[in-house]
């Protein structure tokens, strides 16, 4: 699946801490899950070094993690094991 970039970071200061910046406006709906147990809402997303900071020297950027595990075939009762 193609990246969804919804922000950018700058690291600053000697411990390679980041901050970053996320547009809400860029975030799809269908990526915000709400947990069952409290209501709250979350979206999972990735935070990448770039190879070179750009004009605003950003040096991060920020994606969404649109990873969905495969589903397990279910075991069949014909395998040798």
């Amino acid at each position: 699946m193609e990246k969804i970039y919804v922000g950018t970071g700058k690291e600053f200061g000697k411990f390679g801490d980041v901050n970053i910046s996320i547009c809400l406006t860029d975030l799809p709906k269908e990526f915000i899950k709400t947990y069952e147990k409290n209501g709250k809402k979350y979206i999972s997303l990735t935070v990448s070094k770039r190879k070179e900071a750009d004009k605003y020297s950003n040096s991060h950027t920020v994606t969404i993690n649109t990873f969905k595990p495969e589903k397990q075939a279910a075991k069949s009762e014909d395998l040798p094991f």
